[in-house]
């Protein structure tokens, strides 16, 4: 379980989160949603350490400012927005990274960690191409790839910084419905709100640095507030399967430019 109260980030004397409080239970996905440049990157990004902070988080009660890079890195797996990766590694090798965190200074038992990594690989479909070079993957294969190598870690905490972007429609429902499945304590950014409404659990809308409601999707996702924040008209639908769905204007919104 990860738990953050009254988290608070400035930078260069501007405020980019401001007393931001959440709980994402074991087993649970959470997505964080919001306009660009409403802290959601910069949230992640508290939870394991990468940003300095007021307030607290906790890591299965144990105070994140008390544990080391390594102990944070064994409790909580990040994939983030951009990962440089060597083209000529091959999958096994990108998702043999994930087991650093793992291995003793002295080295750690081969065995474990040679299951731990194809374990990984199989979890997320990549068994046939194991020893294939980053190179040769689509975008949808390489996610799965970075996936793969966080699982490798043994966290139980998954934090993802928009895992979808510039996949197309099949790789995102694809990712999403793969890391839903994992049960793991879960925090998503991201910025298709249907995509959040049908794989999150939970929903943390965020706006200037400000966390404006957080619930099931349905109570957060309103068509009223979608509309407020982004400009632009929203209904809302019930698909077939029971879940909701938000429709957009054919109008787009008028965007304000400086004269």
């Amino acid at each position: 379980m990860i738990t953050a109260e009254a988290i608070k980030v400035s930078r260069n004397g501007r405020l980019l989160l401001d007393s931001v409080s959440l709980a994402v239970e074991n087993g649970q996905v959470m997505g964080i949603v919001g306009p660009n440049g409403a802290g959601k990157s910069t949230l992640l990004r508290s939870l394991y350490g990468a940003v300095s902070h007021g307030g607290a988080i906790h890591l299965d009660g144990s105070p994140l400012s008390t544990l080391s890079r390594r102990a944070v890195a064994r409790r909580v797996a990040v994939v983030s927005q951009s990962q440089m990766l060597d083209p000529d590694q091959s999958v096994h090798e990108v998702v043999a990274l994930g087991r650093l965190p793992r291995q003793a200074w002295f080295g750690s038992g081969p065995g474990e960690d040679e299951h731990a990594i194809t374990d990984a690989i199989t979890r997320v479909g990549l068994a046939t191409m194991a020893n294939a070079p980053v190179r040769c993957l689509s975008g949808g294969e390489i996610q799965r790839a970075l996936i793969a190598r966080a699982l490798c870690q043994g966290a139980d905490h998954l934090l993802l910084d928009e895992p979808t972007n510039h996949l197309d429609l099949a790789f995102q429902h694809e990712i999403l419905a793969l890391v839903k499945s994992f049960g793991l304590a879960t925090l998503i950014v991201i910025h298709d709100l249907n995509l959040a409404a049908r794989y999150c659990d939970r929903v943390g809308f965020i706006e200037a640095g400000r966390l404006l409601a957080l619930g099931a999707p349905e109570a957060v996702l309103t068509p009223q507030r979608v509309a407020k924040t982004y400009g632009i008209a929203t209904t809302c639908i019930v698909t077939p399967a029971g879940r909701q769905h938000l429709v957009f204007a054919d109008t787009p919104p008028i965007m304000e430019t400086s004269s």
